[in-house]
């Protein structure tokens, strides 16, 4: 069986939330060959959920859970892309609390983890949120691109709007 997919989070499995391993899953009962390990936010300590009861929703139903905080999700209109984004779609690891970026009133689909290295190339088009996390974090833009390593200290995290396929950028520090 192929895996969901889902509109903000296309890969899952790459970015390490979703894994390749065999559970039982406590919502559908049935035995799967991927597992969710990634953020859940839910009075219940929950594990082992599979992606096909992530991407209905029947997860955070059962357990009155969220796979995003909506307290650091940017500002959208539209209540049905907030529910997709925070019941339907896995989310990803960060240092202190992931946030989810929007651009055209609708949420962005996270890229992948990223340090300087893997975005020297899209500079130009980051230079908004560069400018911004720059300013944030107090950092020259020389310690800014020294300090972003990926799976280092200052951690960044890249998305890319959905229907106009520019990216965005959000960093993080442990």
């Amino acid at each position: 069986m192929e895996l969901p997919i889902f509109k903000y989070n296309p890969n899952p499995v790459s970015i390490g939330v979703i894994k390749e391993e065999k559970t039982m899953c406590p919502i559908c009962n049935e035995e799967r060959n991927y597992v969710y390990e990634g953020p859940f936010y839910s009075i219940d300590e929950v594990e082992g959920i599979c992606p096909w009861c992530i991407k209905d929703g029947s997860a955070a139903g059962k357990y009155d859970g969220e796979f995003q905080d909506v307290s650091n999700l940017e500002k959208v209109s539209s209540k049905e892309y907030i529910e997709e984004l925070i019941y339907r779609t896995p989310g990803y690891f960060g240092w202190q609390q992931e946030r989810w970026l929007s651009h055209c009133d609708d949420f962005c689909a996270i890229v992948g983890y990223v340090g300087w290295k893997e975005l020297e190339h899209l500079e130009e088009e980051l230079t908004d949120d560069i400018e911004e996390i720059r300013k944030r974090k107090k950092l020259t833009k020389e310690e800014f691109k020294r300090s972003l390593i990926n799976k280092g200290h200052h951690q960044g995290y890249l998305f890319r709007y959905i229907h106009c396929g520019k990216h965005r950028l959000y960093t993080d520090m442990s």
